[in-house]
């Protein structure tokens, strides 16, 4: 009976340790999110003093002012309309803001979850006229990846920064905690929707390559790394979520034009038919090796940038040149060029700016698409460019030193006529 009692006993601990193993308690040193309510979000839009460019992400141009991202922070508003001496008259306060786009009076940005309209037809004095709530994904701001990451909860709102401290936490036995990561460098948002004009002015802004919203028609898209978000924007001040759609995986950036949506993945490129804008179409893919790939169009070609390394894969970096089809679906790869480590890139007519990281701004002839790499027409050295815009003889260009502004009307002396640069603590 002893022995019969002790087997019992015995089987007793051992399930009653098997259970307790089930979770346990470790204390280690965290990224610890630190949260702003959602109320608190939702009341933070507001227009205040101009400040200094220290984090500048997208840019954005419209009717002679320029609107330069601060990631994470809001928007600051350049008055452009001489551009040889671009003046920084105002900022506005977006908590995770990364990205823009305006049509008509109406600025529309993503702040962390919701999507944000504001009127900014008073360019003195823009304000929020109108939210769309919990639409956009939780995201996370950047964080230091030499540590672990804390658990996050969404009900305490929204995270805006980290605090490096030690947590205790409980974990689930036999597996590892779960790593929560931001935004990287390669994964931002911007946009790029084609131009139309009324009243003497533009109906949409122009955008850089590194683009994930897009205004086409009256509506806006915003992808994610999955999926693509539509918006009504008939009435701009007045935006409605139409409903979101998946388009794949790893998606990057956007590009619209003639009618198709080109969206850049970390796998190749992907089209799709917006003739019914509210429902787009898958029509053809282009893969390559894995890489961050934005990607733009005109006359029949397009531009892709492949860059490797960081959070992209491969070590590829190169500029590859696709002839499209006439429906967009047999596109073939005419060219590929190497280059040392590209970001975005802007064509106008047969001039190709390509931002090629720290090895500076790129400038080429690209009439022969088979000889690229051979008509150079200029290179500026010693900066570190990210994205571009280039717009009736005048290239906008944002990089890690700041805004740069260059004349390239004379394409036989293109020269920089202004910069802000970013500023930096001593």
């Amino acid at each position: 009976m002893r022995t019969i009692k002790n087997i019992f006993l015995l089987l007793f601990i051992a399930l009653a340790f098997s259970a307790c193993m089930d979770e346990y308690t470790e204390e280690f040193t965290a990224n610890s999110p630190v949260y702003l309510s959602y109320e608190d979000l939702r009341a933070a839009v507001k227009s205040v003093d101009s400040r200094e460019l220290v984090n500048p992400g997208k840019i954005y141009f419209k009717d002679g002012y320029l609107f330069i991202v601060e990631e994470f922070e809001g928007v600051h508003i350049i008055d452009n309309q001489n551009p040889a001496d671009p003046q920084n008259v105002g900022f506005i306060e977006i908590p995770g803001n990364v990205d823009i786009a305006i049509k008509e009076d109406i600025l529309y940005a993503d702040s962390y979850i919701d999507l944000v309209a504001i009127d900014i037809s008073d360019i003195n004095n823009p304000a929020e006229v109108d939210r769309v709530e919990d639409v956009l994904p939780y995201t996370l701001p950047p964080a230091n990846d030499e540590y672990r990451f804390a658990e996050v909860d969404e009900e305490k709102g929204v995270v805006t920064a980290w605090e490096i401290k030690k947590v205790r936490q409980e974990m689930e036995y036999h597996y590892y905690p779960i790593y929560r990561w931001g935004y990287a460098e390669d994964a931002m948002f911007n946009a790029a929707p084609k131009l139309s004009s009324a009243g003497g002015q533009s109906t949409f802004g122009v955008g850089g390559s590194m683009a994930r919203f897009g205004l086409y028609d009256d509506y806006l898209y915003a992808v994610d790394e999955a999926n693509l978000h539509v918006f009504d924007v008939k009435v701009p001040g007045s935006p409605s979520e139409i409903g979101q759609q998946n388009v794949g995986w790893n998606v990057e950036t956007m590009f619209i034009y003639d009618n198709h949506m080109f969206l850049g993945t970390r796998s190749g490129m992907r089209i799709f038919n917006i003739e019914v804008p509210t429902y787009p179409v898958y029509v053809s893919d282009f893969w390559h090796v894995t890489s961050c790939d934005p990607v733009v169009i005109a006359d029949g070609y397009a531009y892709v940038t492949l860059r490797g390394g960081t959070t992209c894969g491969s070590t590829v970096n190169r500029l590859d040149v696709l002839q499209l089809a006439y429906d967009y679906v047999d596109n073939d790869l005419i060219a590929s060029y190497p280059l040392h480590g590209p970001y975005g890139l802007g064509i106008d007519g047969d001039v190709l700016f390509v931002c090629d990281g720290d090895a500076g701004l790129k400038v080429y002839d690209a009439e022969d698409k088979t000889a690229i790499d051979d008509h150079m027409i200029s290179h500026f050295t010693n900066i570190n460019t990210y994205d571009v815009i280039p717009l009736g003889g005048y290239l906008f260009m944002i990089g890690a030193d700041g805004f740069y502004q260059y004349d390239y009307s004379d394409l036989q002396n293109i020269t920089q006529v202004s910069h802000i640069p970013v500023y930096r603590e001593d």
